[in-house]
């Protein structure tokens, strides 16, 4: 059984904590944050270490980490521990639940947090550092790259192309081909149907004809 070290002391922690010690081949050895953040001496009834002193105390020649963060700064803070962990030279784990449905052969990045009852179609491809949240439709021929997080019970059609570190929040909806430009928001409830542009925020429960926005729907 390999063993991993947690980045993080939060609920998202705890989750890939219940996570990984239940369905999964890792064994939790401890947790870590930077030291600024070190609370604790325990989480979870285990170790909480200093993210400077880690890699004295857990060595990537022995374990693997796992960066268990939210969507904070739109995946800013996400990605740069997942940087810095692979600067020490971690290999990052991904969680796939044995309760999704995987028929994309299995083209996941590392560092990835898939949850149960996501169906990932054929042909996609999911890049580092991606968080699918429970309950996700990815269609087939789409690809999210890296640094991206998904809520829950979200349907992304066919051939959608999602930008880095996008944040897409719960029940929304994205028509097949369109494109989703990096660090892009949408909002809970929203429905996408046009190009979204990089950086832009999108937020109401209204249909958009391509290039052209309904009453109803906010471009910020």
């Amino acid at each position: 059984m390999k063993e991993l070290i947690i980045f993080g002391t939060a609920d998202i922690a705890q989750l890939a904590y219940f996570y990984f010690s239940n369905d999964s081949d890792y064994k939790v050895a401890a947790f870590t944050v930077d030291a600024e953040y070190v609370k604790v001496d325990e989480f979870c009834g285990l170790p909480v270490v200093p993210f400077e002193e880690v890699i004295e105390q857990y060595p990537p020649e022995r374990y693997d980490m796992f960066v268990a963060l939210s969507y904070s700064k739109l995946n800013q803070i996400r990605k740069e521990k997942y940087i810095a962990a692979h600067s020490l030279g971690y290999q990052l784990a991904s969680y796939i639940s044995s309760r999704a449905t995987i028929l994309n052969d299995f083209r996941i990045g590392d560092n990835c947090f898939i949850l149960e009852d996501n169906t990932i179609q054929p042909f996609v491809t999911i890049g580092n550092n991606v968080t699918l949240w429970s309950g996700n439709h990815i269609g087939h021929h789409s690809t999210i790259h890296d640094h991206c997080f998904l809520a829950s019970h979200i349907v992304v059609s066919g051939g959608v192309e999602i930008g880095d570190a996008c944040f897409i929040g719960v029940n929304a909806t994205l028509r097949d081909h369109i494109k989703i430009g990096e660090r892009c928001v949408i909002g809970a409830g929203t429905l996408i149907v046009a190009d979204a542009d990089p950086e832009g925020v999108y937020i109401g429960n209204a249909t958009v004809r391509a290039n052209v926005a309904s009453p109803r729907l906010t471009k910020i």
